[in-house]
């Protein structure tokens, strides 16, 4: 008797029974189409198949995977990301966005809903080891030379992706409505609304505001209030986490269309002998074979770069992967378990903070401003994102490229570069903060000389004059901009180091808080 026969006989029970056994095997081969993952063929369709791993190459480098090269910073930032992503949708659920219960609410969600203070900790352990991590990046794909051609497009992405996680980060900081929160905001539009100071010097005030404007379209008001806080949450739960989330889906295209990690010219030699574990280049013979008029030799950046010291993404990339992303949430757990996110008394306009700061990431920008709220708020920020943009398309040197202090002048530029980098905002900020500034000297200085010669401008003045050196030191833009990207790093870190620790009551300068006035 045939087999269809004997299906034919067997009881609708019979196949019911039969159909759900082979359930779960059914679904995973509707799931993935290609069958177990195990020959290059079919790793190569379990990427193509699949929407999310898709934005990966199908084969990896072997150098892409070893830890000094990229130390996992961009997956940290992007697992970081999700994590925040999801840790605040769980948090939506009992946040309201209104002043007279958003204080309330997040004290519900700190004592009264189950988990809801560890899940808040998480929330900000993660944003703030996304906005580190961010930096982090940044600076490793500028000390490799990752910005060259042909991913200089890439690099403006990687900006914009900074300037984005620090904006929503910092409308998350409102949502509490508490004291701490309030009072940076308020810190933080006053930053906004610097360039009134150079309007007022020059009398122009009256006729163009922009200062005025820029505050206004922040918080949809003069000050911080119901309509600053329904400003702050949307842009803070949908608009800016969908920016970021289209222009990291960009950034990730454009690493596999750009060829991948930048990596030296010679990586396979000093990858030296493969692992004899590594897949072979190539597991099935091919089935068909074509005939070509002509070949001709195409100009995308993997011309010329074949498959050889390359492993399939599945597994290997896709491992290492989920390894950082466990790792990132160890760590955000570890720290949500030992540290709690602040939440002080409910917001009071009439009780100010003293010292009221911006966040941690602002409080350089905050040192800045207590000279120039011009220069320090919107000048200098300006001129560091518009050299940041530039550096690709002035650097168009090649060696180096892919290697950590790579280029010429190397690791010896980043090591004086630094010891520059610390010791100039050093300087500067003694002097001022023993001696005063023109103000102090010359009481009756115009405002618009106040404005442009303060430590802000003096310190960038100080680093462009040293990248200049090293330019025709060395006859070398790369060599130039080590020293400038090095230097500002570096004031960037003494000037939150001040900031943070040493600022008091007033903004003045004081060696621990136990000094600060007793009330």
């Amino acid at each position: 008797m045939s087999t269809n026969t004997t299906n034919q006989n067997r009881s609708g029970l019979e196949k019911f029974w039969d159909n759900l056994r082979a359930l779960p095997e059914y679904f995973r081969g509707t799931a993935f189409r290609t069958g177990v993952p195990n020959t290059d063929r079919t790793r190569s369709s379990f990427v193509f198949g699949n929407l999310f791993l898709h934005l990966h190459s199908v084969r990896t480098h072997l150098w892409s995977l070893k830890w000094s090269t990229t130390m996992g910073l961009g997956i940290i930032t992007t697992a970081a990301f999700l994590i925040t992503l999801i840790t605040g949708v769980l948090l939506m659920f009992y946040y309201k966005p209104y002043p007279d219960v958003a204080y309330l609410s997040m004290k519900d969600i700190h004592f009264v809903v189950p988990t809801g203070r560890f899940i808040r900790n998480i929330h900000r352990w993660a944003a703030n080891i996304m906005v580190v991590t961010v930096i982090l990046h940044m600076a490793r794909a500028f000390y490799t030379a990752a910005y060259r051609k042909p991913r200089e497009f890439n690099w403006l992405m990687g900006i914009a992706l900074l300037a984005i996680t620090l904006a929503m980060s910092f409308t998350g900081y409102l949502l509490p409505w508490d004291q701490l929160a309030y009072w940076a905001i308020t810190i933080g539009a006053n930053i906004a609304q610097s360039p009134r100071e150079l309007t007022d010097a020059l009398g122009l005030t009256e006729y163009i505001d922009p200062g005025g404007l820029i505050r206004l379209l922040l918080l949809g008001s003069d000050n911080v209030g119901p309509e600053a806080l329904i400003r702050f949450y949307l842009l803070h739960i949908m608009i800016l986490p969908l920016i970021l989330a289209m222009l990291m889906g960009v950034h990730f295209w454009r690493i596999r269309k750009d060829g991948g990690l930048a990596r030296p010219v010679d990586a396979e030699s000093r990858l030296g002998v493969l692992p004899t574990n590594t897949y072979p280049v190539f597991t099935q013979a091919p089935a068909k074979t074509y005939q070509l008029a002509a070949v001709v030799k195409g100009r995308t950046p993997l011309v010329g770069r074949g498959p050889e010291s390359t492993v399939p993404s599945m597994p290997h990339l896709f491992y290492a992967e989920l390894a950082v992303l466990m790792f990132t949430v160890f760590i955000c757990v570890t720290l949500a378990l030992i540290s709690d996110a602040p939440l002080k008394e409910l917001a009071n306009p009439s009780v100010p903070e003293n010292p009221a700061k911006a966040p941690w990431y602002f409080l350089g920008l905050q040192e800045l401003v207590s000279f120039s709220a011009f220069m320090g708020g919107i000048g200098i920020p300006t001129i560091v994102m518009i050299g940041l943009g530039l550096i690709p398309f002035l650097d168009r040197e090649e060696n180096g490229t892919g290697e950590w202090f790579g280029g010429t002048g190397g690791l010896d530029v980043v090591k004086r570069a630094t010891f520059i980098g610390l010791a100039v905002p050093i300087f500067i900020e003694t002097i001022a903060i023993s001696f005063g500034w023109i103000r102090e000297w010359f009481p009756q200085t115009p405002q618009i000389i106040v404005t442009f010669i303060n430590p802000a401008t003096i310190i960038t003045l100080a680093y462009a004059l040293y990248s200049i050196y090293l330019v025709r030191r060395y006859n070398s833009t790369r060599a130039g901009a080590l020293g400038l990207f090095t230097c500002f790093l570096c004031g960037f870190l003494v000037l939150t180091i001040i900031g943070t620790y040493f600022r008091g009551p007033n903004w003045v300068f004081y060696w621990s808080p136990l000094d600060w006035p007793k009330h």
